[in-house]
């Protein structure tokens, strides 16, 4: 957050005080759909995985969340919907969790505070269409190496068939992709 904006001791220790520590073992569910979404959450350590499961029982995973990163479902939590994305633990987790409420609450009595949420929000949005456009067209084998370029922790920190799932492939050609 002070890589975007200049913060006191005292509004740091304001900010923090609305973050709730929290601990979740490796396939740990912290949104299920259906589940009303009031949270968002900051990963310290470990990883997180967004993701749907279709008619078909084929996982399709949206999102990775590792260290410094943030997850929820924002549509939930934004339009006050119902979650359509579940979240979960790839690994355990450690995050500070983050309520809707006093996100809001910070950034009125916070005003340039709200220009870290602002930058945060756009930065995923950017990511977002980056992945949008990359599945429309890239093929599979180098979406895997862009992954693999961009964040090379993956590999080992996240099951071969999750990264398959991410990519929207068959963990064996998946395989196929490693051996290149």
């Amino acid at each position: 957050m002070e890589q975007q904006v200049s913060l006191s001791d005292a509004e740091f220790d304001y900010i923090f005080a609305h973050f709730k520590p929290l601990s979740f073992k490796k396939k740990e569910q912290l949104i299920q759909i259906g589940d009303i979404v009031e949270n968002e959450y900051f990963v310290l350590s470990g990883c997180l995985s967004t993701y749907v499961v279709n008619d078909a029982q084929k996982m399709h995973i949206l999102q990775f969340a590792m260290t410094t990163w943030w997850a929820s479902d924002y549509q939930a939590l934004y339009k006050n919907e119902r979650a359509t994305v579940n979240v979960n633990c790839v690994s355990d987790a450690e995050v500070l969790c983050l309520a809707d409420k006093d996100r809001e609450k910070i950034c009125t009595e916070l005003h340039h505070v709200e220009r870290f949420f602002r930058w945060r929000s756009n930065g995923g949005y950017v990511s977002l269409q980056k992945r949008i456009l990359s599945l429309l067209n890239d093929d599979a084998q180098s979406r895997y190496e862009e992954l693999m370029y961009q964040y090379p922790a993956l590999y080992n920190l996240v099951p071969k068939h999750l990264i398959a799932a991410y990519l929207g492939v068959s963990r064996e050609t998946l395989s196929r992709f490693q051996r290149v």
